[in-house]
């Protein structure tokens, strides 16, 4: 991606707007980021934080942009893309980040040899953490993968795989963050309970979420061996591990993630 390109997101959502924000931390001149946007309330806010356009159609956003992406529901995926259809040309990159919606269904609005690659991206792009999975379509190529991977890059990790993983990436890192909220809730609702105040267990329990995750970034070691670490013989840690196990904590978060999957797929349509 260069900085002649103009991108534009169709939707300015939350992950719009992590990936703008993106891809002003990493140089790239507002005046070539552009967005169509229904809710007033945001095309107010994406024009007055980042300075960017804002179209006044979803068809005029493809015509002026060479690169486009789609962050909208994946419920009116079909009423967008015949919309913008006639503006496509195949010079132009489409972007998807819509879950479950493939990139067949996508290409099969335009005429020609549509680019097209998906992406399931998550929230924590928005403080540049995210992690995202990437594929390609029928008709992009390397270099177009590697233009997505150079945007997601400024907003966290990126994993290229194939489009047939994509769901199960859409219920473990596109739906993760969900859980992970819930455990840095429940664990200070434990401190809460034991008798802690509820500010200090929350702080407790984020950070404690914040510094186990970077030590398995970081030493690269098998988050089992860094849990044994912790438990020592008679312990308390290894008290609270057995009522987790008895509890089916580890089953329960595997259900999530298939639970999260299986929607994906019901969206997609397969």
């Amino acid at each position: 991606m260069t900085n002649t390109q103009k991108i534009g997101f169709i939707g300015g959502g939350n992950m719009a707007e992590a990936l703008i924000k993106g891809l002003l931390a990493g140089a790239f001149p507002a005046d070539k980021i552009m967005a169509s946007e229904p809710s007033e309330l945001r095309r107010e806010h994406l024009v007055e934080t980042f300075g960017i356009e804002m179209a006044d159609t979803n068809v005029t956003l493809m015509e002026k942009c060479d690169i486009v992406v789609l962050s909208i529901k994946p419920q009116i995926v079909a009423e967008v893309l015949e919309e913008i259809a006639g503006a496509y040309s195949n010079g132009k990159l489409i972007i998807s980040i819509l879950a479950g919606v493939t990139t067949a269904l996508i290409e099969k609005f335009f005429q020609g040899a549509p680019r097209v690659v998906r992406v399931m991206p998550n929230t924590p792009a928005l403080v540049g953490e995210g992690a995202s999975a990437i594929c390609q379509g029928h008709y992009s190529s390397q270099e177009d993968l590697a233009v997505v991977k150079q945007l997601l890059d400024s907003v966290g990790k990126v994993q290229l795989i194939d489009e047939r993983q994509m769901d199960a990436a859409t219920g473990l890192s596109g739906s993760g963050p969900a859980y992970i909220y819930t455990v840095i809730e429940a664990l200070a609702d434990g401190g809460v309970r034991e008798g802690l105040r509820r500010d200090i267990a929350h702080a407790l329990a984020v950070q404690t979420v914040v510094g186990a995750a970077l030590m398995v970034r970081e030493t690269g070691e098998h988050p089992a061996i860094l849990r044994d670490q912790v438990c020592s013989p008679g312990g308390t840690a290894i008290a609270g591990i057995s009522t987790l196990e008895k509890n089916g904590l580890r089953t329960t978060l595997m259900e999530a993630v298939s639970a999260s999957a299986a929607r994906s797929r019901e969206l997609g349509g397969s």
